[in-house]
Parts: structure tokens; sequence; C-alpha cells
């Protein structure tokens, strides 16, 4: 008996033996099969994963993230463990147990299977799931899945399980174009993963059984049933304590879409690097990873959101109500929910939140807005809205709020709490400001229009408009260089321009309509007069002038080829202004715009390092023997104080920005337009308390346009303001000191907060005399009347010599007056 149960044990044995050789025999050959369509696992390490293209500020503050695809990739030591455990509990609790494959789960897998009488259960480990998304198409036969696992084990062999993990997470679709689960936690909840909470993690966890189903904008309750599941596996497995489970269940679900983490708000500069970066790499842009880092600096950049939209509601709201947005019918509107509802047909426009009036009293109205709920107007916020009336003109003051205001009006509004909620109306006017760093070109501040998302036209770059006034700094430069002074007199009075192959003689004037007789040319520019600046033009002559401005960086084409260039009829932009002025600011270097500081790739690998010329007053002639310091930088190097944006400390020679005006002209040109703030157009700008500022206001032709071109040593502003439809902006009170310069201020006031002093040096060769302010001649120690002022040593006044005479010349000029 014991013999025979011997030989059916042997025999048992034999076939199982059998079927484990018969096994392997079957999975050698199915791998010597399949090996030559295997893909080779390694290149796993250089896998592309889409990334959008990301831009930056230059303190590392995302502006905007631009792509199909939303993925934030992140290393496995950023993954919260709470997030790690997770995704184990929902997809494979064995993950660091097993090899790949996990028998046991396919066995366990095949019985729920049986039991259930259909699938119900899968038995993919994360790393198949890895080798399916990676390597294999969705077809579902034999061979596919035998490849699956082939390719698996070969995976597990090349990797660690923190690498696959890694991969899995950062690869994976979660809905709502979020790939990965750092874009997932940004899309559904707004957060960086070190931000969620342990229902947030088990929210992202769920989803990956149905994507587009499952996730919490989709369905918010399938989410949540989902959630529930995933809380309950982790439970089951000891990663979370019954209590974490109750809070975590218990907690709402969040059912809305969030966009990227956007940390500064300046759409028209990334749109500016989108356009640059498109041109560049092309549409491998969205997807490759790349990051920009840019030369904006975030607080400024807000500062200068802030000041432009001030300005350009403050000047509205100085030209009358022109009306409710939109009316709606309130017998439908009840509750808060519908109200919302309601409000959300309407935009927010440039921080500006649509409002619904709900009840008018005699002095006041009551509103709501979303967020805020019930507000009430006082009369001291509605007394502003005079009726428009044409040609910029308003109606009387009204009497009572129902002149202004009816139920059902939709009106906007700005401020975050009742108490501070102003009343206001989205200005029809336009504006620009861009501010630059005057060392090397750097743009720091840049904001094209009021609201982008209402007009992305950039008026900073794509503007062309009159600067006005404010290109007279430029002519003076010129006439400073054929030895006209500060002190040079100049006849403020009518003048008649009669051009060869014009058939109307020109007449300029000044928009004062009165004129001044003889005037200094200091007083001149900061009482900006008109027609000093043409006879000055002339004096020097016009085509000189036209080509001497154009050292400053501006288009000879761009220039009109008259006399008219004195008073600003050049159409430029914004930044073009802006960086002429640089000269003044920096002591008289040529220096280039530029925005984008560096490119780098997605590995980190810096692809384009921005190299500009710099400024740098005091580094002179460089020697042609190299310091220790310097010779790995071609052999010559100069110093330069720090830059505030890089840190740099040592220029190479080829990066020093060319001189285009003597430092003593730069440095008259700034003074005297220090005097336009203390004393001329500018003076609204002495709020700031400072005395290293200076600037020049610009009024174009019937006001069309308004500008202001300010700056220290450290920063160069340009602000501007009109229609994009070009018409007046006003009378006489809605010149440039009235609209651009309280704008410029704002921005000033917050980007030089908490500086140190820095002014235009005085540079060697200026000396300080005393004159007479009726002459601009020298005068004696004894004249109670005489003024200081400074001039170019070796460039003093003469006696018997009539203003307007270049002293440098061996002829007479003819006389300006």
């Amino acid at each position: 008996m014991a013999k025979r149960y011997l030989v059916l044990i042997s025999r048992i044995c034999a076939v199982f033996v059998g079927l484990i050789a018969l096994t392997v025999f079957a999975n050698v050959c199915a791998y010597v099969y399949l090996r030559p369509a295997l893909p080779d696992v390694g290149s796993l390490r250089e896998v592309q994963l889409q990334v959008p293209l990301r831009i930056y500020s230059r303190d590392g503050k995302l502006i905007q993230s631009i792509g199909e695809q939303r993925r934030i990739p992140v290393r496995y030591d950023q993954l919260p463990p709470k997030l790690i455990q997770a995704f184990l509990a929902t997809e494979d609790d064995r993950f660091f147990r097993h090899h790949g494959v996990d028998w046991q789960g396919i066995l366990r897998a095949a019985v729920a299977n049986l039991r259930a009488g259909g699938i119900r259960q899968g038995a993919s480990t994360i790393t198949m799931q890895v080798s399916r998304d990676m390597f294999l198409t969705p077809r579902r036969d034999m061979k596919r899945k035998m490849s699956e696992i082939y390719i698996s084990l070969l995976m597990e062999a090349e990797f660690t399980k923190e690498e696959i993990f890694s991969l899995y997470v950062n690869k994976i679709f979660l809905g709502q174009r979020a790939y990965g689960v750092g874009a997932a936690a940004e899309v559904y909840f707004g957060k960086s993963l070190d931000q969620l909470s342990l229902a947030e993690m088990a929210t992202l966890a769920g989803i990956p059984t149905s994507p587009s189903t499952v996730n919490p904008v989709a369905s918010a309750d399938a989410a949540k049933v989902r959630r529930t599941h995933v809380l309950g596996r982790m439970l089951e497995l000891g990663y979370i304590s019954q209590s974490e489970y109750d809070q975590a269940k218990s907690s709402p679900m969040e059912s809305r879409l969030h966009g990227a983490s956007i940390e500064v708000d300046a759409p028209y500069l990334a749109e500016m690097v989108r356009n640059d970066m498109q041109n560049k790499y092309g549409d491998a842009v969205y997807t490759a990873g790349y990051k920009v880092y840019t030369t904006l600096d975030s607080r400024l950049q807000a500062a200068g959101t802030v000041a432009l939209r001030t300005g350009l509601i403050e000047y509205d709201m100085r030209h009358g109500y022109r009306g409710a947005s939109a009316k709606v019918d309130l017998s439908k509107i009840v509750t808060p929910a519908q109200f919302d509802a309601q409000l959300e047909e309407f935009p927010i426009i440039g921080g500006l939140k649509p409002a619904i009036v709900e009840q008018v009293e005699a002095k006041s109205a009551k509103i709501y807005v979303k967020d805020l709920g019930v507000v009430t107007l006082p009369w001291e916020k509605l007394a502003w809205a005079r009726r428009e009336l044409p040609d910029e003109k308003v109606d009387r003051a009204p009497a009572q709020a129902s002149e202004i205001l009816s139920r059902g009006d939709v009106i906007y509004t700005v401020g975050r709490t009742p108490e501070s909620l102003l009343f206001v109306q989205i200005p029809e006017a336009q504006g620009a400001l861009v501010s630059v760093d005057p060392k090397d070109g750097a743009v720091v501040a840049l904001v094209g229009g009021f609201d982008f998302f209402q007009s992305k036209y950039n008026r900073v770059v794509q503007a062309r408009r009159q600067p006005g006034s404010g290109f007279k700094p430029f002519i003076y430069a010129a006439a400073f260089d054929k030895g006209f002074t500060p002190a040079s007199v100049v006849l403020d009075a009518p003048v008649v321009i009669d051009d060869e192959g014009k058939e109307q003689a020109w007449r300029p004037h000044e928009d004062t309509g009165q004129f001044d007789g003889p005037v200094r040319l200091r007083d001149a520019l900061v009482h900006s007069l008109n027609l000093v600046s043409v006879r000055l033009m002339r004096a020097i002559g016009g085509q000189y002038a036209r080509d001497y401005v154009t050292r400053f960086g501006f288009d000879k084409s761009q220039l009109p080829d008259d006399l008219t260039l004195a008073l600003g009829t050049a159409e430029l932009s914004p930044l073009q202004v802006a960086i002429g002025y640089s000269a003044f600011a920096n002591g008289g270097f040529k220096v280039s715009s530029y925005y984008i500081d560096r490119i780098e790739d997605a590995n980190g690998k810096i692809l384009q390092q921005a190299n500009p010329a710099v400024a740098c007053p005091q580094c002179g002639v460089p020697s042609d023997g190299p310091s220790p310091k310097s010779a790995a930088a071609g052999g010559r190097a100069a110093l330069l104080d720090q830059a505030p944006h890089d840190g740099k400390t040592l220029i190479p020679v080829k990066n020093l920005a060319p001189q285009i005006l003597r430092p003593q002209v730069a440095y008259l040109l700034a003074d005297m337009m220090a005097d336009v703030i203390k004393r001329g157009t500018g003076q609204r700008a002495r709020t700031l308390n400072r005395d290293d500022i200076a600037g020049k206001t610009g009024t174009s032709n019937d006001f069309h346009d308004a500008w202001f071109n300010g700056f220290n040593g450290d920063l160069v502003t340009t602000v501007w303001t009109g229609f994009d439809a070009e018409r007046s902006l006003g009378d006489n009170n809605d010149q440039a000191a009235r609209v651009a310069v309280p704008t410029w201020t704002y921005f000033m006031k917050q980007a030089l907060e908490g500086t140190a002093r820095h002014g235009v040096p005085v540079p060697d060769g200026i000396v300080r005399v005393r004159i007479s302010p009726t002459t601009g001649l020298l005068a004696g120690a004894d004249d109670p009347s005489g003024i200081m002022e400074y001039f170019i040593e070796g460039n003093l006044p003469k006696a018997g010599l009539y203003e307007g005479q270049n002293p440098n010349s061996p002829e007479p000029d003819k006389p300006i007056f």
C-alpha cells in the first residue's frame, strides 16, 4: 500500500516538475519571441515628460504657465509620505515587496473574479502600469500582457522602486488636463503637494481608476465615494488611525478648478516671452519644460499694476459717469446663490468686480457684491458720478442717488472690504507703465494696459505715440553739445516757420497762450515752453538735431524731418522713451532693453543667459593689463557697483555700454529735470519727499497723449495715458501733470520705499557759478539777485556775448531774438 502511495506521489511530483519545466520553457520561448520587440527600458532615464513653458520673475515667482498639459514634475523626496501611502493603498500595496509582477496579487484577483463571475479586480502593479503607459498600446491581448510582464521585470532590474514610483506619479493622467500629482494638486486645490490635507491626498489617489469621471470637478459625489474607498484601504493597512479616517472622510469635497499658482500679475510681459520662445523653439516650447527667468521684479510689477489702474480710474472719474454696464431683472433673483450666479456673467476687469444694485435711497444705495454680500454705498462714494457729456465734459453734480443708479443696474466696484469698497467704472482711456534699470536696460516692471484680458494690445511696446514735451531733453542735450548752457537765454515769443514744399507756414504756440519773452533754458525746460525748443532746434540745425537724437536708440525713420521734432512729434513707444531717458540717469551711456535673464531646459541646464552692456561711469578706459580676477573673462575687466538683478561685480570690457553723452551733459539735463519736479510741471511728484528724482512731462497736440518720464540712479519709469482710438484727453486741466504724473508718483512711492538716496552724481568737469537770472551772464558776488547755476568747465557765459551765440564757433551764429 505504502509503495502505491510512493508511486503516486512520485508521479504527481513528476507532473508538477514537468509543468514547471513546461512553464519555464514556454516563458523562455515567449521571451525569445517577444525580446526583439521589447523596448530598451533604460530609455526611461531620458524620457521627456510634456511640461508646459513656465515664466518666472527675477526673484523666482511664477508669472505664467503655458501649455496644453499641466504638469509640475516632482522628485520622490518631495512627495508627502501620506500621499505615497494613499496611492499604494489603492493601486499596489505590495509595491515595495514584489519585483514588478505581484503573483500573489494575480492569484487573489483571479479568485475574486471567479467568485464574482466577471472582471471585478485587477492585478496590475504600479510598475506594470508604467510599462503599459510608456511602451505599449491600449490593445488587450495575450501578447501585450506578456510584454507588459517582461517589461516590468526589466524595469525592476534597471530602476529603484523610488525611481519607478516617481515616474508613475509624474506621468499619470488625473483629469482636467492635469498630468502628475503636482499639477493635480494645483488644479483641484490650488496648493502645492506639501500643503495638501489627508482628505485631499486621498482624493488624488482615487482619481486614476477613471480620471475623466471621478475627479472632483467632473463629479464631487463620485470623487467622494472614491476618497472614502482610499481612506478605508489606508485604515485597513494601518497607514492612518481611526480618528484620521473619520476626520478626512467628513471633510467637504472642493469641486472647482484652480489656475496655476500665479504669483506675479504680468500677462503682457508673459506674452512677449511666449512670442520670443515660440519664434526660437517652435511648438516644442509648450511641452519641453522650458523655464524662462525674466528681469521683472515681482514687488515693482505689483506696484506698477496698481499705480496704472489707480491713475486711469481717477482720470475716468473726473470725466463723468457713462451709466450702468448692464441691467438685470431682480424679480428672478432672490437668494445670494442666485445673485452670485447672475454676477458670473460679468467678468472681473482690471481688478474691478461687478455688483448689482438692489435698492436706491435718497443719498445712498445698497448693492450686492460676490464674497461681500450686501454693501451700502454712502453719498460720498456716489457724488462723483456726474453724467458724461460730449467732448470730455461733465454735467452738473447729481442731487440724489436716483440720478445715478436704479434697481437692477450692474455696476463695477473696487475694494476688498465693505468699508473700503468704491463705486467706479471701467475706464475708457488706456495707459502703459514701464520701468527699467538704467545700468543695463533690464525691464523691472511692465504694464501694457488696464487689463490684458480686456485688451491684449501691449501699449508699452506696440503703441507708437507722440511723446510731446517729453522729447525736449534730447533736443537740449544736442544743444548743450553745441555750446548752449542752462543759462542760455532764448526768446519765448510767436514764431512763424516757412518750410519749402509746404503749403502753409507752421505757427507753433504755447499751451497756455501766453509768452514769457527771454527765458533761460533751465526755466524753459522746467515750464515746458514750446517756442523756446523750436528756436533752439533751429539754432543748432534741424539735421544735426535729428542725427544727434538717434544716439538714444531712436530709429531715424520714426523722426520727422522738420522742426516739429522739437515738440515731440516723433512716434515712439513708451519702452523706447524709457531707454532713451536711461542715458540721463546713468551718466550718458547707451543701454538696450531686455527682459529675459536666462532660459533653462527641463533639467535646469542654462540654454541662454543675458549678457547686457552695462553702464559704468567709474570704469573709465580699461587698462590692457589683466587683473587676476578678470583674466578668465577675457583679460580685461572693470569694476561695477553691484547690479541688483544679477549681482555681477566684474564686467568684461566687451560688456561696457558705449558712452553717447558726455557725463557733464547728462548731469546738466538730470539736474534741470530735477527742477521740473521741484517747481515745474512735475510738482505733484514732490509728495515723494525725495531729492534724488527728476523727470519731464509730455503732452502731445490736442492733448491726445499724456506722459511722464522720470528717474533716479536706480530706476527709469515712463508712464503714458491716452485713448487707443486717438482723441483728446480733455482741456488744459488734463495735461500730463494731472494725468500721468500721479500714476508715476504712485509707482515710485512703492518702488523707492526703503531705498537709499541715489541721484545722478556730479561728474568731474562741472562747475557752479553765480549768474544773473535775467541775462544768464556771470553776476558779481555783490549782486543780490544772483543765482547759482551749473556749467561745463570751460563753457561759462562770456561778457558781451548775446545768448544764442555758440561760444565754440569761430563765426557768430544768427541771433535767436
